[in-house]
């Protein structure tokens, strides 16, 4: 609204000003025009002295609305504006009845219409001003007459002419002040309406915004959609835990975040409908990055405010760390069970084992190297070494070392993994290893044989994932919050996602191993209060990304 205003329209004054001034000058044009035409079908007036008449007016008007025009651009008291072409309509009008026939001229209806649209643009005080000017400028120019002034003089004035013009002017005084009493009663109406208008518009937006920082604030996940599941709104947390922007999801269907929801929907509006407390489910989804997560959600109705249902609601929350807590309760309890017999079933195994080779070993000296038996004895000693293998993997996971911890390089580290890894019999021509490892130390507090233990198993899982060849590839960043990201990943087969839920459970291999030299990556990265995540899709290869805290 324009500086000084008297009303609060939704349109700018400004604007308005605009409408007046082309509406003016193509009014009085059209009028002007119309009345040269009827004058000159009239007997005894010819185009010519029509046109001389009113070509003084029209060039005044088109000069006026130029005026106007160049004021409207460079001045910007609008309101002002606005009064000032008001009094000119009042002169203008007051010139045209002057030259056109005085009191008796037709063109003194005019003054009707500019107290009219006066009470629009400058309020009930403008609209009685502008009517109290018209009153003053008809009766000078009334008076003006009788008095022998002007073009339409009265001569030879008698007391019956003067009663006649008193009356004349009497009445249209009265109509002057009655329609500008009308027009500034609707426009204090129009004012007052616009002000309680402006009010409640205002406060529906302070609603609006209130209800927008409510829904911003809450830390749970909050998606509205439509009847068909396309989604319309999306707060700051569900942003924050999926990862996805409110404005790559707007429109898109809801069961990109939870799948199929075709009987959730249907359990939630039951429940509603039967005033039962809406069921929670969940559902696993990826991020941008391609990281999964649990979510558990609950469906609602939405209502819109003839009270039938026009949408739903979508309150979820991130159950991962939730999640992994449990995964990490279950490992803990079968590694305490483990670790009770752990003890017993080395001594059973692995003294007889030792005592099986030990002779096998002496029947082999004696034995010639090219026969049967000695080739039988050789399979026999090389099984004993993997069974052997398999009970050590075995007593490092149920019963690890403690972790003797120092500052470690580990960029150093894994350069040094590769390279053995580069030597290693299981590599082979059409393997591929890449290494992206900062140039300057990236100290990390932990043990250097466990952290190499680590990689080494990684590494040996990747290469046997890509049996046909590959590319595996390793890389290390620093985080905001003094953590380190090392990623692993290969081109291998990949797995499906019931395999990396399980895939840090002992005895648990997609490989063909003993399932547990990634039971053991997971404890001791746990136990170097850093954090383990497998991203892998079937057919497409795996990542393993682990975050360390720096060492301080």
């Amino acid at each position: 609204m324009e500086k000084g205003s008297p009303r609060h329209s939704p349109t700018p004054l400004g604007t308005r000003l605009w409408w007046l001034i082309s509406g003016r000058a193509a009014a009085v044009i059209v009028l002007l025009l119309a009345a040269v035409v009827w004058k000159w079908s009239a007997i005894g007036h010819g185009l010519v002295t029509s046109l001389n008449v009113v070509a003084p007016i029209i060039l005044t008007v088109i000069g006026l609305t130029i005026l106007y025009c160049a004021a409207r651009l460079l001045w910007k008291n609008h309101l002002a504006q606005a009064r000032f072409q008001f009094v000119a309509d009042v002169l203008l009008v007051t010139w045209l009845v002057w030259i056109t026939g005085n009191v008796s001229s037709p063109y003194a209806a005019l003054y009707v219409v500019i107290i009219s649209i006066a009470s629009l643009f400058v309020g009930p005080r403008g609209a009685m001003i502008t009517s109290i000017g018209s009153v003053t400028a008809f009766n000078v120019c009334a008076l003006l007459a009788l008095s022998g002034v002007g073009p339409f003089a009265a001569h030879g004035v008698t007391g019956e002419s003067i009663a006649n013009t008193i009356q004349y002017v009497g009445l249209s005084d009265i109509s002057f002040l009655v329609v500008g009493l009308l027009a500034a009663k609707l426009a204090h109406r129009q004012a007052r309406a616009d002000v309680q208008l402006a009010a409640a518009t205002r406060s529906l937006a302070d609603l609006r915004v209130l209800h927008e920082r409510i829904v911003e604030s809450i830390r749970s996940g909050v998606i509205t959609t439509d009847l068909q599941g396309h989604i319309y709104t999306f707060n700051a947390a569900a942003e924050e835990i999926t990862g996805y922007k409110a404005a790559d999801v707007r429109g898109q269907d809801a069961s990109i975040f939870f799948g199929d929801m075709t009987r959730q929907i249907a359990d939630s509006m039951t429940a509603a409908a039967t005033g039962k407390v809406s069921p929670r489910f969940q559902a696993d989804c990826l991020t941008p990055d391609g990281l999964a997560l649990r979510l558990g959600f609950s469906i609602a109705p939405l209502a819109g405010e003839s009270g039938e249902t026009s949408g739903m609601v979508i309150t979820f929350q991130d159950l991962t760390d939730i999640r992994a807590l449990e995964e990490t309760s279950r490992r803990q309890d079968r590694m305490a069970a483990v670790g009770r017999l752990a003890a017993s079933i080395a001594h059973e195994i692995r003294n007889p084992l030792a005592a099986m080779r030990g002779s096998i070993q002496m029947l082999r000296s004696e034995m010639d190297g090219n026969s049967e038996q000695a080739q039988l004895m050789e399979i026999i000693l090389r099984e004993s070494d993997r069974l052997n293998k398999i009970v050590a993997d075995y007593l490092n996971y149920a019963r690890p070392r403690p972790a003797e911890l120092k500052n470690v390089d580990i960029s150093a580290l894994v350069a040094e993994t590769f390279k053995l890894l580069r030597n290693s019999a299981e590599l082979s021509a059409s393997h591929v290893l890449a290494e992206d490892l900062p140039s300057r130390p990236a100290i990390v507090s932990g043990d250097p044989e466990q952290l190499k233990q680590v990689c080494w198993n990684i590494a040996r899982n990747a290469l046997k994932s890509m049996p046909d060849g590959g590319k595996f590839s390793v890389s290390l960043d620093e985080l905001d919050g003094n953590r380190l990201r090392l990623s692993f990943s290969d081109t291998g087969c990949g797995m499906t996602p019931e395999h990396v839920e399980r895939l840090f459970e002992p005895f648990t291999s997609t490989t063909g191993g003993t399932g547990l030299g990634l039971s053991i990556v997971y404890q001791i990265i746990r136990d170097h209060s850093g954090t383990i995540n497998v991203r892998s899709r079937q057919g497409e290869g795996t990542t393993i990304t682990i975050e360390l805290p720096v060492s301080q």
